[in-house]
């Protein structure tokens, strides 16, 4: 018989970890609980060791404490054990996306049994904070605040990593990162999928993602859905209840995890709530709002430690239509879940309640998924058949009706495809559907936004993503490709934003930060089919205080005398001070009853591109930065010169850019037309270590809805074969570039062994992939 080196005489089990914030968290105290078993026959007497540390630049590692405690544990026993508190002052805190850095100390906790030496080890990632919610009196919406800032919430409804529970950590990393990437704060774990693994949360903790925590209750099932469920679920009420406890014991160290949830659209039986209701009370500590103003003086043990609860420091709340989440009182009244007229999100009628749970809608991918994952069958677009009263109805072939195709039209919204003229095929299909995907979704969380704190408290978009190939709400695929409507929500949701509010047609500016900005421009430009620029202007000494949404100016154009039918829009909010871009957010219009109809005839446009790039390789990680400019410009030279420099000009009135005198720089260099550059090609060379790739063309324009892809360089593709290498991490993509503006791009992926990637892009005016590197 062999020794069994698994074998701890004492182990280290579920310990819990809690902070505690005194003197406006200058003063913190850390609790720290755990269970210790004796599996031997013997009294073991113990050296319980607690150390903290943090991870410095440049791998450097402090050690903040280090405490020591003897314990004598029983034969055959399980014991409790407590250990005194952690003093820290001024510790830094996590924070989530968009309000600050992660910062995570490392936890570990270690017994020693005397005569055997190390039994057992035990380490966690720990961030300092605090949540808190409430009901709202203004909004009706719960209100989370953390580290004593409320927070907008801006999130998405999470249903599973993969239907088949292939949970990897590299698609979990994947999955969380792409959250942070859209300027996320929140993901719902859905209560009909499951408590995810570990490494979920550990990326959740990474990026700074709020996590909303439902247990396994849903509205699908308890005697509702088709076919119909039994009522009398959950079968074994025991269970589910040792389930919930043991999922809280190992979630509960997670500084991400922001509240615990009953279930989805539904609330436990009687048993059960009450149950969770009990064990997940919170602490009197967590309770007062006003505990963490008092001084480290009056920190006495009135009440037990709070890592001796449960939990003890996040709400419970029974179901996600209740308190706070849509009406509060668990009538269903989420949603909507299909297309809407863009302008509605803005509408104070749009919804009526302070915090939206689930609200969805459109979620074509790209074509090229669709025939990865689909037969040929499948690849077959929608039939647009004309009903009652002009209502355009799509019909979509039956794999896509099986996979939950939402269609892009309803009775009070035209097709939102067909405004930019009635598709040819599946690849003219899905770029229309791009285009309408980022609008929709830029415009919803636009919508929300422009109601901070006035109407709203928060919103979760459902869904960001799909456990298999479905067709409905997503914002990236199965196959991990992101669609159009992940970057538009990226624009949207960024920190601080200038955007605007497509129902009353005013400018508006977003600071969701805890700081006033303040010395800021915007600069306003139109721009039309020609590459003319029609209307300009610039509005100087902005300021705009933390966490509000500030209405600045109401567009004139396209209230002006002729204007296009057509148009783009381009708006900058930057720093007066250093000419910095705070945010820029491009749009496409059309006037009131109008379409996007004129945009095809617009693809025969041929706008010269120059993009640089340099690439950094690191083992099977390339990141490649690119610098991407539309060189096109009117002969003149008179145009904007997109640095955000101020022209001379009299006054501050609104002028025709045929007035204005350019200023010179080494970007406004004559554009000389040769006889070479009136063909459209792409030229590629290297210069000084960069790539520099030259899409040729001679007409003036806005380079519009440009797309890079990453491929895999294969000897002889066959037709239909899928190239790509997925996931790509891109700092922006389905962009726009008016005539003279530059933009830095980063492209991150990691290649299969034996592969060699090419960089393509394409665009409204780019049909075919041009190779960039």
């Amino acid at each position: 018989m062999g020794l069994d080196c698994s074998y701890k005489p004492v182990k280290v089990v579920d310990p819990h970890l809690v902070s505690s914030f005194f003197d406006n968290y200058k003063r913190v105290y850390l609790h720290a609980t755990t269970e210790l078993e004796n599996k031997s026959g013997w009294v073991a007497q113990c050296s319980l060791n607690i150390q903290v540390t943090i991870e410095l630049e440049g791998n450097i590692c402090l050690v903040e404490h280090l405490v020591t405690q003897h314990v004598s544990i029983p034969a055959g026993s399980r014991v409790q054990y407590t250990f005194p508190q952690l003093f820290f002052y001024k510790p830094n805190l996590w924070w989530p996306n968009g309000m600050g850095k992660q910062y995570l100390y490392n936890v570990q906790i270690t017994v020693d049994v005397k005569g055997y030496g190390e039994s057992d080890a035990w380490s966690h990632l720990f961030g300092f904070r605090k949540i808190e919610s409430h009901v709202d009196s203004a909004t009706g919406g719960r209100l989370f605040k953390v580290n004593g800032q409320p927070i907008f919430i801006r999130g998405g409804n999470w249903i599973l990593s993969d239907g088949l529970l292939r949970l990897s950590k590299k698609r979990y990393k994947t999955d969380i990162k792409f959250h942070a990437d859209m300027n996320l704060n929140m993901i719902r774990c859905w209560g009909g999928g499951l408590a995810e693994r570990p490494e979920f949360y550990h990326y959740c903790d990474i990026y700074g993602l709020l996590v909303w925590q439902e247990f396994w209750i849903t509205g699908d099932v308890d005697g509702r859905g088709k076919p119909i469920s039994n009522p009398n679920g959950p079968l074994d009420h025991d269970l589910f209840l040792l389930c919930a406890r043991d999922t809280v014991k190992l979630l509960r160290n997670h500084p991400s995890l922001a509240l615990w949830v009953g279930g989805n659209e539904q609330v436990p039986p009687d048993d059960i709530n009450a149950a969770l209701k009990k064990d997940l009370r919170l602490h009197p500590d967590f309770e007062n709002p006003n505990e963490m103003s008092k001084p480290s003086e009056d920190l006495l043990p009135a009440f037990k430690d709070p890592s001796q609860y449960l939990d003890g420091t996040r709400a419970y709340i029974q179901g996600s239509m209740w308190d706070g989440f849509a009406n509060g009182k668990g009538d269903f009244t989420d949603g909507p879940y299909e297309i809407q007229n863009p302008e509605n999100f803005f509408k104070n009628d749009f919804y009526k309640y302070g915090f939206n749970p689930e609200v969805g809608s459109v979620g074509m991918p790209v074509a090229d998924t669709i025939r990865a994952t689909m037969p040929p069958e499948g690849w077959k677009i929608p039939l647009f058949r004309k009903v009652s009263g002009g209502y355009t109805e799509e019909v979509p072939n039956p794999i896509w009706e099986y996979h939950k195709y939402i269609p892009y039209s309803k009775p009070d919204v035209p097709d939102q495809i067909q405004l930019y003229g009635t598709p040819e095929d599946l690849d003219d299909f899905c770029l229309k559907a791009q285009l309408a995907n980022y609008i929709q979704y830029r415009a919803l969380l636009e919508g929300w936004t422009s109601h901070m704190w006035s109407k709203f408290t928060g919103v979760l978009i459902w869904k960001t993503q799909n456990p298999w190939t479905g067709l409905r709400g997503q914002f990236y695929d199965h196959l991990l490709d992101q669609t159009a409507g992940f970057y538009g929500c990226r624009a949207a949701a960024e920190p601080v934003h200038v955007q605007l509010n497509l129902a009353s047609y005013f400018i508006e500016v977003v600071n969701t930060t805890s700081e006033e900005l303040s010395n800021m421009a915007i600069e306003v430009s139109v721009w039309d089919l020609d590459g003319t620029c029609p209307y300009y202007k610039v509005f100087e000494k902005l300021s705009a205080p933390p966490k509000k949404t500030l209405p600045i100016v109401e567009m004139k154009y396209p209230k002006s005398k002729n204007p296009k039918p057509v148009y783009f829009l381009l708006l900058k909010l930057y720093h007066m001070s250093d000419y910095g871009i705070l945010s820029r957010n491009f749009y496409w219009l059309h006037l009131s009853g109008g379409d996007y109809k004129l945009l095809e005839l617009y693809k025969s446009k041929k706008i010269p591109l120059k993009i640089t790039s340099k690439v950094f390789i690191e083992g099977s990680t390339y990141e490649i930065e690119m610098h991407v400019q539309n060189t096109s410009k009117k002969a003149d030279c008179r145009t904007l010169t997109y640095l955000n420099k101020f022209m001379a000009r009299q006054g501050n009135g609104d002028f025709d850019m045929a007035s204005v005198e350019p200023i010179h720089s080494g970007a406004d260099e004559k554009h000389e037309i040769s006889f070479l550059q009136r063909i459209y090609r792409c030229l590629a060379k290297e210069n000084n270590g960069l790539r520099v790739a030259e899409v040729n063309g001679t007409d003036v324009g806005v380079a519009f809805f440009l797309h890079f892809s990453v491929h895999a360089v294969k000897k002889d593709p066959k037709k239909g074969d899928d190239t790509r290498i997925l996931p790509v991490h891109y700092s922006d993509n389905y962009f726009s570039l008016v005539p003279g503006e530059a933009m830095p791009i980063k492209i991150t992926f990691e290649v299969p062994p034996g592969i060699t990637p090419r960089v393509t892009l394409r665009g409204w005016n780019y049909h075919n992939q041009h190779t960039i590197l």
